[in-house]
């Protein structure tokens, strides 16, 4: 089930709440509205709405940390993709095959990560080590025969920076491939219940006329879209919200200049 199709449901649910509460309203007896019964409603709404605030806000601030963070290990990535390109070719004619294996891992990367650049799209993501080439680039590098001390440093520089570029990958590739965790689920349904009940309580101590209603519904349609945010956040290299894969694809032009 897309995102967008969960953030419809959570939509329905919220204004579903909305519209149970002015029909409780409508059927209830007028002494389960008193003043005294309002004041009681609102005292105890008032603290699932703080609660919810709560819990909604920290939620999306946990998202976009998670965001900002994979996008920097993209922008950390390319960066280590360029500098090692550098390294090997002032190394020498040597690294040529070196150059081209971190070329292929590049394309791999990109194939892997983003749907768009995937042979078959939508396809499972493939996280088998004996199918990926970039466990093959130390390797590579540390078969070289250095005849130099300037040739001995590129050769250390350039396997710290493979090594470093290998856990990076395979760090954002399992990030990737993860589904959402059970207690992010169980705290979304919470927060979704504390929702609906919420607007349930809206609708029973307001009066059902057309303003109130659309009010209603747009506060319902703001609150789909923050959870929809939410679930977006969890899955940057899919969906609307993805992180772009232009650092990836300037460091694939720089390699081999």
């Amino acid at each position: 089930m897309s995102f967008l199709a969960i953030s419809g449901m959570v939509c329905a649910c919220v204004f579903g709440g909305a519209l149970l509460g002015m029909l409780l309203r409508a059927v209830l007896p007028a002494h389960h509205l008193s003043a005294d019964a309002k004041d009681i409603v609102k005292l105890a709404m008032g603290l699932l709405a703080t609660m919810t605030a709560l819990f909604l806000g920290l939620m999306l601030a946990a998202t976009q940390s998670a965001f900002r963070e994979q996008r920097n290990d993209i922008m950390q990535l390319s960066a280590h993709i360029i500098v090692l390109d550098r390294l090997l070719a002032q190394y020498g004619p040597a690294t040529h095959a070196a150059r081209d294996l971190l070329r292929r891992i590049v394309v791999s990367t990109l194939q892997q990560m983003w749907p768009e650049n995937r042979a078959q799209p939508g396809g499972p993501l493939q996280l088998d080590p004996t199918a990926s080439q970039a466990e093959g680039l130390p390797e590579h590098i540390q078969a070289l025969s250095p005849q130099n001390d300037l040739q001995r440093s590129l050769q250390a520089q350039a396997l710290s920076l493979a090594f470093t570029l290998g856990q990076t990958r395979w760090l954002m590739l399992v990030q990737q491939g993860r589904s959402m965790p059970r207690p992010f689920l169980i705290v979304l349904g919470v927060l979704v219940f504390w929702l609906t009940t919420l607007f349930c309580s809206f609708g029973l101590l307001a009066p059902p006329n057309a303003t109130v209603i659309a009010v209603l519904f747009i506060c319902a349609l703001s609150v789909a879209g923050a959870i929809f945010l939410i679930l977006e956040g969890n899955q940057p290299f899919e969906g609307l919200l993805r992180i772009p894969s232009d650092p990836l694809r300037t460091a694939l032009e720089h390699l081999g200049q």
